[in-house]
């Protein structure tokens, strides 16, 4: 499909409620926000997505199938034109949420974290087989979409950045016809110490990207692998990834749009990145869409983040600094300060080579 807008899906996260307790993640046992916005302001975002110029509303959470007016507003958005993705562990699916999925054609990606054990030990109890079933009932109607898998240390002896646990999600996308197999970071959503320590160490996350980039040379597009963590892409950039520039620029996921991107959150306001409630720049419920895109695009704080060479420290001066340029978020909520370097990144810019960094 061809972009007709800004963005070419509108990501809306359409709760914080979540009622399971994941070891990465800052939504734990969430009640719904007092303010999350009712039905008719929902379809309200609906129509506005439409008149943006979106192809696509992207629908994640918490777990979004936690608002009990989900399908109604998806099969609005659906009447409408737009297209329509949600994200979830699988464990509130059920027959009648099949039904509904099949009949407004919504493409589903599930959250999985590895083998039975591992994931249940980020997840919980059951959550496991509870994301297989979901994945092969929505394989049967091709309509999944993404497997989901986000890195994690559990606690001081288990994590998921191993071969075993990474390979078998791979195996379940190739079984069940996912399109991609989605290896994410830890994005803190907050300096709150739960998912701060669920992070990866920077060695860890130097040897899986690597181990990422083997696998997907490996399997050759079957399934399709993505990653979503900036630092990726000078790994891929050192690696020797075939024809770089298409795939960095058509396909990577995994590129920092912080300040060129918005995501519309539970109570209808604009947030630069779907994991940061930090900075707010206008809300649907006062003015367009549209409006608060130009705003945003003309704001002196968000431009800083178009120039990279606004960059500090050693992601300012790393030689990978235009393909990269560290993840945004990460770097505001552990060194308080959204230019500053992202922490998370192993390597040693030339320039720092043999120097105190």
């Amino acid at each position: 499909m061809k972009q007709k807008g800004p963005l070419f899906i509108l990501p809306w996260r359409c709760t914080f409620a979540c009622n399971h307790n994941c070891a990465h993640c800052a939504s734990a046992k969430q009640p719904p926000a007092l303010n999350e916005v009712n039905t008719t302001t929902a379809k309200e975002i609906v129509d506005q997505a439409y008149d943006f110029g979106a192809s696509w509303l992207g629908i994640s959470g918490g777990d979004p199938l936690l608002r009990k007016d989900l399908f109604e507003i998806a099969s609005y958005a659906k009447k409408i034109g737009l297209n329509i993705s949600i994200i979830t562990d699988g464990r509130l699916f059920n027959q009648k949420t099949l039904d509904v999925i099949v009949k407004n054609e919504i493409r589903v990606s599930i959250s999985i974290d590895g083998t039975k054990e591992t994931n249940d030990l980020i997840r919980g109890k059951n959550a496991y087989s509870s994301a297989v079933s979901a994945i092969k009932k929505l394989s049967t109607e091709n309509l999944i979409n993404c497997l989901v898998y986000t890195f994690a240390n559990i606690d001081r002896s288990s994590t998921n950045a191993n071969i075993g646990d990474i390979t078998h999600v791979i195996d379940l996308a190739a079984k069940f016809g996912a399109r991609w197999v989605i290896y994410h970071s830890v994005i803190p959503y907050s300096k709150e110490g739960r998912t701060l320590k669920a992070d990866l160490s920077p060695q860890q996350y130097e040897w899986v990207w690597n181990k990422i980039f083997d696998l997907s040379m490996a399997t050759k597009g079957k399934p399709k692998i993505n990653v979503y963590c900036p630092f990726y892409a000078r790994i891929a950039k050192q690696r020797g990834q075939p024809h770089f520039e298409k795939w960095f620029n058509n396909f990577f996921l995994g590129r920092c749009f912080f300040g060129k991107f918005m995501t519309i959150a539970e109570n209808g306001d604009a947030i630069p990145c779907s994991f940061n409630d930090v900075y707010r720049f206008g809300n649907v419920k006062d003015k367009p869409l549209k409006t608060i895109w130009k705003e945003f695009q003309s704001s002196e704080f968000f431009g800083k983040f178009k120039d990279k060479n606004n960059l500090k420290g050693k992601c300012g001066v790393c030689e990978y600094r235009e393909i990269c340029g560290g993840c945004r978020t990460a770097a505001e909520f552990y060194k308080g300060d959204p230019l500053e370097s992202d922490p998370r990144c192993a390597h040693i810019p030339k320039i720092l080579r043999n120097k105190p960094v």
